[in-house]
């Protein structure tokens, strides 16, 4: 892209308007045309500034890349990120230029338009200065600051104070792909409504897998009103919510698509299949025999952190019913959801072979929420188009059961699933584990384990954007949880705590509330909430001019109180034991991990059991010492050429000199200041030694543990904030010559698989998943082509458009195109409320328009 091309057309566009609107004469949208020209200004002086800084990244930032057929990395997304937001700015600019005279012309809607993209501006050029402070302080081609103190902490807390309701308004998913951002404005309308009536419910927080919070769910359709058509009041609250609210209010939303309406409505779209049981696996102890030496064993044992021993939750999805499927002893652990068992049964049934492949999946949710059923719709998929089972974990979740026992979980279903491979439909041949977000974590942290335990390794892994670095070190692509509308830092450090064990919980005991109780209280409030909230919404949409007072409605006291809704206690288990004490424990014993020395690890190892009297012992987890520098390659770099020296010193900048305040030092050139939030967001980022262990964080981890991996297909997000961890973890597996892939898909946002069936580009990279997977069982390597950066067919909503006038397009005009932008094109009633959408053009009429 010619990046002196888009900001010689920004700067066009924004003098001419500038300069006509000064010119306006006085009149009802005086104020209007003057809110305009302030925001050209203030845009072309952004701009100036950027426009070196942009031109000094594109030079460098293929340095960072994890091979030449792969270019991504955090530098390229920042720039690519404001590139987009420039052509916005561009393509809005170029509509006023061309609809002002018109009396259907709305000045004031228009100008908050370029009113909001000017503060994203300012902000994106404040996360560029930080970019470039990580350019300096970092090593050559390391993506991290390898420190949470210094840089680290400087980015926190300027998170904590910058200002980010202009990302979550007006350009709510302004950088992903057209077809997706109808969606993201859903969201966002959808979790500040939720977050306005959450506190009304607090007895309706429950655990997924009991009755859903139906109450919350409908008053927060009813009053959703208000945020559709107000914008700026959808990025206020949005805003506010995701910096205060604590981890249950996320568990508790997240989990809305648990529900049995939403599921079911879900189910209606989904690849049919043929079995979907849910499990329930007792912990009892067995043995599996060492992968070196068949004739010994290694006795498995079940979890039993925090919570301890405990039934291990797992779904099992196949297309086809298989042999073993339907045996009694499977059909002895099945478990209860609540609805009708869905397995075709008959007796005629035809019950195919066992499959000669298996598919190992852990879910995301940021270790705190979700369940298998939020991603049934593309585990069938899989299971269809692989024609082979899955077999999905449901971990336990934090804070609950905070590391290690998802982990603990999850190795104890893998170890199963090899044992009882003939309950499965499966012949134990191949397997694949497969995850996304943490479910990728999980993956890694398996195969360790297996690895360290020598029983058999899976044969390949498939990681969709996983998360392999859980500390709070500073990178580029980190930078973007600035604007990210599903993963904000404010969020994800909450998760990250509670995964960590370090997010203070408050234990209550409240009375077990029945199902016959909850729903007659959820009938009562939502006949409640019915009259106020259809009330708001009338009164919302005839009333604009009391925004300010309905930007009041979710009270701080909501917002900021340190309430946690206390979990419903479980029925007794003849499996619980003391909980409290076993988890005390726990945390004592990992928090004590560091200071473990070789004799520790040797001392509090697990044994094997052996046909003779032999044992040798095993690394357990929880003693496992964290990494030093000189045992993880990555921190060893290579000298830099002077030569390239000089470019990288021409970009990067030292921290600001001069005298500084020592309780908020300047991180800013002098006469630059961001935007900052009236409000600060709460980052109470808790260190603890304990993300730093290699089965928390394996990108931390020593070489000898990631020699033995299996190979690793790694499928990443360009847009997406973790996005760095991929990179990373791809280069570290290759400098040690380990067997793996990097594949990264534009324009989408981290979690596109839970949104695999919203678009063309979201089901695509769920396919390059699935090939991923294929590829594992087959054992072939990829083709060159399957290695390279994915760019996704786009979705073209407007087919007529391909009709225009290519000839008269300009240069920039075409990369605007490029980006998913139109040049043209009449304003809508959905326009006031920041709903617009943009053609895209397909790959062949972008090639065309260029040649």
């Amino acid at each position: 892209m010619d990046t002196k091309a888009v900001f010689t057309a920004l700067y066009d566009v924004c003098e001419e308007n500038a300069a006509f609107f000064s010119g306006a004469t006085k009149g009802q949208s005086g104020d209007a045309a003057q809110r305009l020209v302030d925001a050209m200004t203030i845009i072309q002086e952004h701009a100036r500034s950027l426009e070196p800084v942009i031109s000094g990244f594109a030079a460098i930032y293929h340095h960072f890349d994890f091979d030449p057929h792969v270019p991504a990395n955090g530098y390229r997304s920042l720039v690519k990120v404001v590139r987009c937001c420039l052509l916005h700015i561009i393509h809005k600019g170029r509509y006023i230029s061309s609809n002002r005279r018109s009396i259907f012309f709305r000045a004031s809607h228009n100008a908050s338009e370029m009113e909001a993209y000017c503060s994203a501006l300012c902000q994106l050029r404040a996360l560029l200065y930080l970019a470039q402070r990580l350019l300096h302080d970092n090593s050559h081609g390391n993506l991290f600051f390898q420190e949470e103190s210094g840089l680290s902490q400087s980015f926190l807390r300027e998170y904590a104070s910058m200002h980010k309701g202009c990302f979550y308004g007006r350009c709510v998913g302004f950088q992903f792909t057209p077809a997706i951002r109808p969606c993201l404005q859903s969201i966002a309308i959808s979790l500040v409504a939720f977050g306005d009536n959450y506190k009304k419910h607090q007895s309706g927080i429950v655990e997924a897998g009991d009755i859903a919070p139906y109450g919350v769910a409908a008053s927060s359709f009813l009053t959703s009103g208000k945020y559709a058509i107000d914008p700026e009041l959808r990025g206020q609250e949005y805003e506010r919510i995701t910096q205060n609210l604590d981890v249950h209010f996320w568990k508790t939303f997240w989990n809305v698509t648990e529900t049995e309406v939403l599921s079911s409505l879900v189910s209606l779209t989904a690849t049919t299949v043929k079995v979907n049981r849910a499990l329930s696996v007792p912990p009892v102890a067995f043995d599996l025999p060492l992968a070196a030496d068949p004739t010994r064993t290694v006795t498995l044992c079940p979890p039993a952190a925090h919570l301890g021993p405990g039934p291990v939750q797992m779904r099992l999805i196949s297309h086809e019913l298989r042999e073993g499927q339907d045996s009694e002893k499977l059909l002895a652990l099945c478990r209860s959801e609540g609805g009708p068992i869905t397995i075709s049964l008959g007796l005629k049934t035809k019950r195919s072979p066992p499959s000669p492949w298996l598919v190992l999946h852990f879910h995301g949710g940021g270790f705190v929420a979700q369940t298998s059923k939020s991603h049934e719709p593309y585990l069938r998929s899989w299971s269809h188009d692989l024609n082979a089972p899955v077999l999905s974990v449901d971990y336990s979740l934090a804070p609950e059961a905070p590391f290690p026992r998802a982990l603990e979980e999850c190795f104890y279903a893998y170890c199963w699933a090899i044992k009882n491979h003939n309950l499965l439909g499966w012949t134990g041949e191949r397997v694949c584990l497969a995850g996304d977000s943490a479910g990728g974590n999980l993956c890694v942290t398996v195969s360790m384990r297996a690895a360290a335990h020598g029983v058999r390794m899976p044969d390949g892994i498939v990681a969709a954007y996983p998360a392999t670095l859980l500390t709070v070190y500073a990178s580029p692509s980190r930078l973007l949880s600035l604007m990210d509308p599903l993963l904000p830092l404010s969020v994800l450090s909450r998760c990250l705590s509670a995964y960590a064990g370090t997010d203070p919980q408050v234990e209550k005991q409240v009375e077990k509330v029945s199902t016959l109780s909850m729903v007659k209280r959820d009938a009562s409030l939502l006949l409640r909430d019915f009259k106020q909230g259809a009330s708001n919404w009338i009164h919302s949409l005839l009333d604009r001019g009391s925004a300010d007072a309905v930007r009041k409605s979710v009270s701080e006291a909501s917002l900021t109180s340190p309430h946690v809704d206390p979990p419903v206690p479980h029925e007794g288990s003849e499996y619980s034991l003391e909980k409290g004490t076993l988890r005390s424990q726990t945390c004592q014993d990992l928090g004590t991990h560091t200071n473990s020395t070789a004799s520790n690890v040797q001392k509090n190892a697990n044994h094997l059991s052996t046909t003779t009297a032999n044992h040798n012992s095993i690394p357990d987890i929880t003693m496992t010492p964290e990494s030093k520098p000189e045992d993880v390659s990555f921190y060893l770099c290579k000298e830099v050429d002077p030569s390239m020296s000089e470019i990288f010193s021409s970009v990067a900048i030292p921290p600001p000199g001069g005298e500084e305040d020592p309780e908020r030092p300047c991180e800013f050139p002098e006469g630059f200041e961001p935007l900052r939030s009236e409000q600060l967001a709460e980052m109470n980022v808790q260190s603890s030694p304990i993300v730093r262990n290699p089965y928390m964080s394996p990108l931390l981890a020593p070489d000898n543990m990631l020699k033995g991996l299996p190979p690793v297909h790694i499928v990443a997000c360009h847009l997406d904030p973790m996005l760095d961890d991929s990179v990373m973890f791809a280069k570290r597996l290759q400098n040690i010559g380990q067997p793996v892939t990097l594949c990264v898909v534009d324009d989408l946002p981290h979690g596109f698989l839970s949104l695999s069936q919203l678009s063309r580009e979201t089901r695509e990279a769920a396919n390059v998943c699935m090939e991923r997977i294929k590829d594992v069982f087959t054992m072939k390597d990829p083709p060159p082509e399957m290695r390279k950066h994915r760019k996704l067919e786009q979705t073209n909503p407007k087919p007529s458009a391909t009709k225009r006038d290519h000839t008269r397009l300009s240069e920039v005009t075409a990369l605007e195109e490029e980006e998913g932008l139109s040049v043209t094109g009449g304003a809508s009633v959905v326009e006031e409320a920041g709903l617009t959408g943009f053609y895209t053009p397909t790959n062949a009429e972008a090639e065309k328009i260029l040649a």
